[in-house]
């Protein structure tokens, strides 16, 4: 980099870098670590695009951009990334939210309706996403979260509170926290990953988010195996389970949550692929 380049120009050669490096959407992610490393937003690098950068930006600047290249992502350098329009801190300790996750939610705000205070557990809750997005957009409902790992309830715990939304949040497996608990809605996004499929991974996603989020044994749906029969117990007559699945698992995961729930379906995320069961217990 030139000593004397500014915001438009460095964009400019880190998209390139980016590019060369095989990095998805280098452009995108040149204006998240410049708008972290200058702590403004986006809006800003087009607003003011010919602002000098300063020795000390670049040279923060560089640092970040070798850390990328390297396979780190992103989000675990920022510490933060968006999800339902809603900035979360996220550390290597939890999954950095994706867009597909978000189907999951709007599709609980969809059953929910005008409904106030309905009750809601969000299970292996991670950094919260699902929870907190929930308790954003919905009318004053009761949620309750839990997370086997202790890290990860720490993290979803701060995003409440950043957020400042009530939740309460339980370090513990699945369902067991809140065993003698009802509610109307269930959600999870479980490890649901294979051994096979976790070897084929990007390097971003297997060498750096926690294996223990990610990895789930046999065909991926074990984890559910174990959820689906908690889930039904502890559900209200009526009352939804929606959770999270591989692009390949629609089949075997409704076949296997029909085992319990009568009323079961696939729902596609925005790219056609299989992503979420939503299972209904008959009132």
């Amino acid at each position: 980099m030139h000593s004397d380049w500014n915001i438009i120009s460095i964009l400019e050669w880190t998209t390139r870098y980016f590019k060369s490096k095989g990095i998805t959407e280098p452009r995108l992610e040149a204006e998240v670590l410049m708008s972290h490393v200058l702590n403004k937003d986006r809006v800003y690098l087009y607003a003011h695009f010919d602002a000098p950068v300063n020795g000390h930006e670049r040279k923060e600047l560089r640092e970040v951009i070798k850390r990328r290249v390297s396979g780190e992502p992103s989000a675990y350098i920022t510490g933060n990334k968006e999800f339902m329009s809603l900035k979360f801190y996220v550390t290597p300790d939890v999954l950095i939210p994706r867009p597909d996750t978000e189907v999951l939610v709007e599709e609980v705000i969809r059953l929910a309706g005008e409904r106030r205070n309905i009750k809601i557990c969000d299970t292996g809750t991670g950094s919260g996403i699902i929870a907190i997005s929930l308790a954003h957009y919905l009318k004053d409902p009761l949620v309750y979260a839990t997370d086997i790992s202790p890290a990860a309830v720490k993290v979803a715990a701060l995003n409440a509170k950043t957020h400042q939304i009530k939740i309460t949040i339980e370090t513990g497996n699945l369902l067991e926290p809140f065993a003698n608990e009802k509610f109307d809605f269930i959600t999870a996004n479980l490890p649901y990953i294979s051994t096979e499929e976790f070897a084929l991974l990007p390097r971003e996603v297997k060498d750096y988010e926690p294996k223990s989020a990610l990895l789930a044994e046999g065909d991926g749906l074990d984890d559910y195996r174990s959820l689906l029969p908690q889930a039904y117990k502890s559900l209200l007559p009526g009352g939804y389970l929606l959770f999270e699945i591989g692009h390949n698992q629609g089949k075997a995961a409704l076949e296997l949550t029909r085992e319990f729930y009568k009323s079961s379906r696939l729902i596609k995320d925005y790219a056609g692929r299989d992503r979420v069961i939503a299972a209904r217990r008959e009132e």
